[in-house]
């Protein structure tokens, strides 16, 4: 993750066409006419991405010259309809006669001009770039990240990969001025820092919200918090606020009306916590939060994020947003909270998943209500690469299944006004063909390449590979559609993979660190099909279990005919063979979590066994998939030991790796050699 640009990308035998320009020893990068420090950052990026990847040494100047050859002249123009499409914020114009012109809007338009050209050289593998007039300039803004780095930790190394990544924002988890929940962090240091890659800073509030804003001294308490956050980090951008994590004490008669877990005698309340409802005084709630903020930066982006109410009524959450001050953004997760039917079974996508690629019936809801109502929408669509489908790994790799997803996201951008987006949550970013296709994606361009993707493949895992590993994604992006992400599994077996423990009576939580934000937190340990279950909206889960099951079988076989076809490919480069281990691991975490159904099954029929021998039956099968599930982890070990971040999430910290899924191994073990081993006995005894 701290290397930027891949060494000796270039292919010495290839030639420049007659239409090509070449960039050779001694070219002139001349930003005299562009002078910043986002600027003078992205052409170093540049100066450093022709030595290392194309082992070409050009100059940098920051003074005029002549009018000679074998010149890059980069200027800013800001708004000039001689950009076409490139007129806009972070946008910019190729153009090509003798030299180079770099046109662009803004300095952060510079900067995406100098990726731009490296990427055409990573695709060509030459410093070779066909002459033509290109114009650019990206569809979504803010495109916001966390740290996939460690949590809320940006080196500049990430930050870079971030930038060249297409996105223009992160987000720090924050409890007060310099303060996240892993301690001290300092802020400005970071906006100042992030700020030389065009990244801006957002908040994502773990601020309290003790009062309401009726209360007496209320503003005082909020100018304390909100205000004081803004007055001491003049920099940021905005702040993120979402109903658990800055929910107030709401006077909604829906709600509790408190934020503590339960009433004052210590009896739980029955209504419902005020961050997981659409409040009717959110409003009050933002324009106190506005006039405080305001105050000292009249600029900030306020994000109201509706994560936690999706499941609501409709007319209560769009009420909600009819009332909402205009001046702030919308942000609406893009498919969750989605009820379906399938073979007379009801699912209930629980959270962040690409097994739904497109927008659902929530997301729709409020889109729409958003441009009644004229504020500004954003979503949350985990682009960066990476869902709660899987806990422990970097990203997903199914690219026919994200197209769908960026298609319709575009498709809501003309339709709804869709502006800007959350790209991941705290497992964050890491940089893989998904992001870079997502970025080609996110672009308006006057000159779209239907071939992208496999040109993307050819850069990555060879030109002579591009078509086969087509065919083995595009198995694995028809595997993850059946995929059901309820939240007995994406909490259970898919939150550690193969570290997952199967547990017989025992609730064993897996160890982990002191210094995680998480750990073990948000991983329930002892697989239950009815974690969190909605009975209004979903199948009973002695139903559904089964489904699921045949569901898993059908995913497997996909990714193991994707998996045979990488496997047959003669010449794998590193790039190929670390595809090739996720596609093996996470096919690993998909069997833990069969397993653990299949376990759960066998368990329900031994508890409703009527004689000695059908007990006997069905602890014989807990023995087999116990011994099953055992082999399993044990083929995942190479795995994690070859990649690192496989058994990584920075919230978490590792759950997934060898040490863990050692761990699992010896509770299996336990388990059979002990607590399944006594029924038996128990069981003989009584034949």
């Amino acid at each position: 993750m701290l290397q930027i640009h891949q060494a000796d990308l270039r292919n010495t035998s290839l030639l420049p066409d007659k239409d090509e320009f070449e960039i050779t020893d001694g070219f002139v990068v001349d930003i005299s006419k562009a002078s910043g420090e986002v600027t003078l950052t992205a052409a170093r990026d540049f100066q450093d991405y022709l030595l290392i990847s194309m082992g070409v040494s050009v100059l940098l100047t920051q003074k005029p010259l002549d009018k000679q050859n074998h010149i890059l002249y980069v200027k800013i123009v800001g708004k000039d309809k001689k950009l076409g499409l490139g007129n806009g914020y972070m946008g910019f114009k190729l153009s090509f006669d003798e030299n180079i012109t770099i046109s662009a809007f803004d300095e952060r338009g510079v900067a995406q001009a100098f990726y731009y050209l490296e990427d055409l050289m990573t695709l060509r593998k030459a410093p070779y770039i066909k002459r033509r007039t290109v114009e650019r300039k990206p569809m979504f803004s803010p495109r916001m990240v966390h740290s996939g780095y460690g949590l809320d930790q940006f080196p500049d190394s990430h930050l870079r990969n971030i930038a060249h990544a297409g996105m223009d924002a992160i987000m720090v988890f924050t409890e007060a001025p310099n303060l996240t929940p892993c301690g001290f962090l300092d802020f400005n240091e970071l906006i100042f820092r992030a700020s030389k890659y065009g990244i801006d800073v957002y908040a994502y509030s773990y601020l309290k919200s003790e009062k309401h804003p009726d209360d007496a001294g209320a503003e005082a308490y909020y100018d304390s918090t909100y205000g004081n956050l803004f007055a001491s980090c003049p920099g940021l951008k905005g702040v993120i606020l979402v109903g658990e994590s800055v929910a107030f004490p709401s006077h909604d008669l829906n709600t509790s009306g408190t934020i503590e877990g339960t009433s004052f005698d210590g009896i739980p309340n029955t209504k419902i916590h005020p961050g997981w409802w659409p409040c009717e005084d959110y409003p009050a709630w933002l324009e106190l939060l506005k006039k405080v903020i305001y105050k000292h930066n009249e600029k900030a982006d306020i994000v109201f994020w509706s994560y936690n109410w999706g499941w609501a009524p409709e007319e209560n959450r769009v009420k909600l947003i009819h009332s909402l001050p205009k001046d702030i953004s919308l942000l609406v997760t893009y498919e969750m909270h989605e009820v379906y039917e399938e073979d007379g079974i009801k699912e209930r996508t629980s959270d962040y998943t690409l097994s739904k690629a497109l927008p659902g019936k929530y997301f729709l809801s409020e889109a729409k209500a958003a441009k009644e109502r004229g504020v500004r929408l954003y979503a949350m669509t985990n682009t960066a690469g990476l869902t709660w489908d899987f806990g422990m790994i970097p990203y997903e790799p199914f690219p026919k299944q994200w197209k769908k997803r960026y298609d319709s996201m575009i498709a809501c951008r003309e339709q709804y006004g869709l502006c800007g987006l959350m790209e991941s949550h705290h497992y964050g970013f890491y940089p893989s063909f998904i992001s870079e296709f997502a970025k080609w994606n996110f672009i308006e361009d006057s000159e779209k390449t239907e071939s992208i993707l496999l040109e993307i493949f050819s850069s990555y895992f060879g030109e002579e590979n591009a078509q086969v590993v087509d065919e083995a994604l595009n198995l694995w992006s028809e595997g993850i559609r059946y995929y059901h992400a309820v939240a007995a599994d994406q909490y259970g077996a898919f939150r550690i993979g193969p570290a997952y423990p199967i547990c017989l009576n025992r609730r064993l939580v897996p160890p982990s660190a002191s210094y995680a934000h998480f750990g073990a937190r948000i991983v329930e340990p002892k697989y239950d099909p009815f974690v969190w279950l909605d009975y209004s909206e979903t199948s009973v889960p002695q139903i559904r279990i089964h489904y699921e099951i045949k569901q898993l079988q059908i995913m497997d076989e996909y990714l193991q005919k994707g998996i045979s076809i990488l496997e047959a490919i003669d010449c794998k480069n590193d790039a190929l063979e670390e595809l090739l281990d996720l596609g093996k691991y996470i096919c690993c975490s998909v069997r833990t979590a069969l397993h653990s159904k299949e376990f759960v099954v066998a368990k329900a029929k031994l508890d409703a066994s009527e004689s000695p021998k059908e007990m006997e039956r069905f602890i014989n099968t807990m023995e087999s998939i116990a011994i099953e599930e055992i082999e399993n982890a044990k083929s995942a070990i190479p795995l994690v030991q070859k990649n690192s971040r496989l058994g990584w999430e920075p919230s978490m910290e590792y759950l997934g790796d060898e040490t863990h899924i050692l761990w699992k191994i010896r509770q299996v073990e336990y388990m059979l050699e002990n607590e399944l081993k006594i029924l038996k006995e128990g069981i003989k005894h009584n034949l």
